[in-house]
Parts: structure tokens; sequence; C-alpha cells
């Protein structure tokens, strides 16, 4: 080994706040989370498991600590996200928390941290709906169609979205609505504004949420808009502006999603060497042939260096680097590993991974959604290709 050598150990980083999301976790087992799944989409609510993690201060991770938050980086916050599903539990109901900190820290006014901030690290606030997609646009989001339109005192607005996880158990909703139309704009992501809006008054003044009944339990749903009043201190930094605001959030989501994207896998593998330790087949433990030992080593390894990127990933955006390209290869590198894993944990559980009392499939459908979103795939070569490798828009 020559002189210029050094030692080469990452571990696992806050250890401290993982072994205490361990703590908490313990209290939630599957049973709890099959017992939301068989309940309407207005009773499936993870209340208690949400307000355990507010107590501990976890959800408030990423707040500074003048506004009673633990003022943590993003990588600290992605410690404990994937630590909370590489415990079998999941931070879906509850991690728009973390993710729209980046958008609020760094382009939110200072009355707006205030007013907001010490409530929210507190629990008396719930910031957990981010407004973003619509029906008739996708991921083409420089396309949406709802307006905030300028009146006395603050601005009105009309529109839809939908697929916005949460916002049924959420106080707060960080917002993206057109300011300006889009053909009177240069670029397509000009005219664009972010909202951090007071839900509670807007649900009694033409907000209306409707719930999705879908594949995984993140309380989604659908919102309209008719009308609606917000002051105009609601506004998130400069008119017009709000798309670039929003891509530099992502940016911090994308992390902090990979983060619990490669907890699940982590989960996949854990609860796959168990069983194949624990089970015979043919007289002697499925762990003991190669078939298996080589579809979870193959997934490790997987799983291992997309664990890498999502590290990279925060580490340059907590260095205030640019960081897009990493965020999204974090996103589909993680997505891919999770369900690599997923797979293989799924086969070699067999018929008992399928049973619904078991967190195999509720974990196997977690894994599938997180190979399309937040962002699908597509979406991430698109970038890759155009803005990595500097090939001509393909889309």
């Amino acid at each position: 080994m020559s002189e210029q050598s050094v030692e080469f150990a990452l571990g696992e980083d806050y250890p401290e706040y993982r072994r205490e999301v361990a703590k908490v976790c313990k209290d939630y087992p599957p049973s709890y989370w099959e017992y939301l799944e068989n309940q309407p989409p207005s009773g499936s609510y993870p209340t208690k498991f949400v307000e355990a993690l507010t107590k501990t201060g976890f959800l408030s991770a990423l707040i500074p600590g003048k506004y009673g938050g633990l003022g943590l980086p993003v990588r600290g916050g992605a410690a404990i996200l994937e630590a909370i599903h590489a415990a079998g539990c999941t931070a879906g109901p509850c991690h728009a928390q973390m993710y729209t900190m980046g958008t609020i820290l760094r382009h939110g006014s200072d009355a707006q941290k205030d007013k907001y901030l010490p409530k929210i690290a507190k629990g008396e606030l719930r910031l957990q709906a981010f407004g973003v997609t619509e029906p008739t646009t996708g991921s083409d989001t420089t396309q949406l169609k709802t307006r905030a339109d300028k009146v006395d005192g603050g601005y009105r607005i009309n529109g839809q979205k939908v697929w916005i996880s949460r916002a049924g158990h959420s106080d707060l909703m960080l917002l993206l609505a057109r300011t300006t139309p889009a053909d009177q704009v240069e670029k397509r992501a000009h005219g664009v504004s972010t909202f951090l809006v007071d839900m509670r008054l807007a649900k009694e003044n033409g907000m209306v949420i409707t719930p999705i009944d879908a594949m995984i339990n993140h309380n989604t749903t659908e919102i309209f808009f008719d009308d609606v009043f917000i002051p105009e201190d609601s506004l998130v930094g400069q008119e017009g502006r709000g798309f670039r605001y929003i891509l530099d959030g992502m940016n911090a989501e994308r992390c902090l999603v990979s983060s619990e994207t490669i907890g699940n896998g982590r989960y996949f593998l854990r609860e796959a060497i168990k069983f194949a330790n624990e089970h015979k087949r043919f007289g002697r433990p499925m762990s003991a042939t190669q078939s298996v030992q080589f579809s979870i080593a193959q997934a490790y390894a997987q799983l291992e260096t997309a664990d890498l990127m999502v590290r990279k990933t925060a580490a340059m955006f907590d260095a205030g680097m640019k960081c897009g390209a990493e965020a999204n290869m974090s996103k589909i590198l993680s997505g891919e590993a999770s369900w690599a894993c997923a797979q293989v944990a799924l086969s070699i559980f067999g018929e008992a991974g399928m049973d619904k009392s078991s967190s195999i499939q509720r974990k196997w459908r977690e894994a599938r959604t997180a190979r399309n979103s937040p962002i699908s795939p597509n979406m991430v070569l698109n970038f890759i290709g155009q803005h990595v490798l500097g090939m001509p828009r393909s889309y």
C-alpha cells in the first residue's frame, strides 16, 4: 500500500439518528400498515406514526435550529428517511415536509420563515402538500394550466392539480401556478410562480380536495381551485421565477426520495437473506444454492452503487453546487436497484411474500412506484442525453 493510500469507509452516517428512527419504527409493525391499507382513503393516514416522528423532531430535520428544527443538511434528512424504510415503515405520508424545505429556505422571505417554520417544527402546522402535477400536462410542467391572476391584495387561483399526496392531511401547500400567460413569455419556464398556500383558508374559499384510491397508500388526491383567493404574501420569491425555485427544490426531493428507495432495498435484502437462511428446499437452506446467492449478490451490488450516487448528490447539494444531473441519476439508479431487490425478495418468498399480511408485497408495490415517481425514467434519460451528453432535445 502506497503512502498516498487512505482508508475509504463510508459506513452508516448519522448512526445516532438511525438508531432512534429504528426505535420509533418498532412500534409500527407490518400489522399497523396492513390495517391502514384496509381502510378507505379518508381513514388510511398513519396519524400516530407521523405524530411520533414529529415528536422526536425527525420531520423538522432540515429546519434550521433557530426555528426549532434539527438543522441538519440534506444528507442528514436522507439518512433518516432511509432508516425509516429500511425498518419496514414508510415515510411517504410525511416526507414532503423535508423536501419542500429547500424551496422555502433558499427562496422564501424572512417573514414567511418566521411565520411558518417554528410552527412546522413543533408540529402545530403540517406542510405535506406539493401542488405541481396536473391532469393534462404530466411531466411537461411548463405547460401547466393552473392560473394565479393578480388582484387587489393578492391572487385568484383557478385550475386543477392531480396526484397530490397528503393534501387532506396538510395545513400548507407549496403550489406552482402560472402568473403570466404562456403566449406572453419568451421561454416556457418563465411566468410561473411558487406560492405557500394556507390550505385551511383555501378550503373555505373554493378549494376542493378529492381522494384517489391508488395502488399504494400515500393518501393521494385531486385538487380543484375555483377562484380561490390567497394573500400577496403567499408568493415565494419573485413572481414569474417559480419554476426555477421548484427545480432547485426537486434536486433535494430526488435525493431524499432516492434515499427512501435505498432503504427499501436494504429491507428487501435483509428479509430475503433471513428467509433464505431459515427455509430449506431439497434438504438444504435456500441460501446455499448459487441461484439464490447470486441473485441477492447482484441486487446488493446494484444497491450499493446507487447509494454512492445518492451520497454524492447530497454532498453536492449541501455544498451549494449544481447537482441536477446527479439528482436525476440518483433517482433512476436507486429506483432500478430497489426494484431488483424487490424482485429478488418476492421470488425467494414466493407465495408467502404475496400474502396480504406480508410487508414484502406492500414494499414491492412501493418499489414499483418508485421507478416512475416522482419523475419517469424517460424524463431522466432525456435530461442526461440533452443537458449532460450534449445531444439534441428528443421530446
